[in-house]
């Protein structure tokens, strides 16, 4: 792997774990139980817009 595929590989997972902290905090203070909130955290990662991402990414 390369430089820049390193760099856009970590962009890409920490556009993720953000993803995932938001949707489960969101989750859980909508009141949903642990198992929900982890469902909303996964689904907020697979919302993720990675055209937009890379979009950033390139305009660097």
């Amino acid at each position: 792997m390369n430089k820049k595929e390193k760099e856009l590989a970590e962009r890409i997972r920490s556009e993720c774990i953000e993803a995932a902290k938001e949707g489960f905090r969101d989750a859980s203070m909508s009141g949903l139980c642990s198992e929900g909130a982890i469902e909303a955290a996964v689904s907020a990662i697979q919302k993720l817009d990675v055209e937009e991402i890379l979009k950033a990414y390139r305009s660097e």
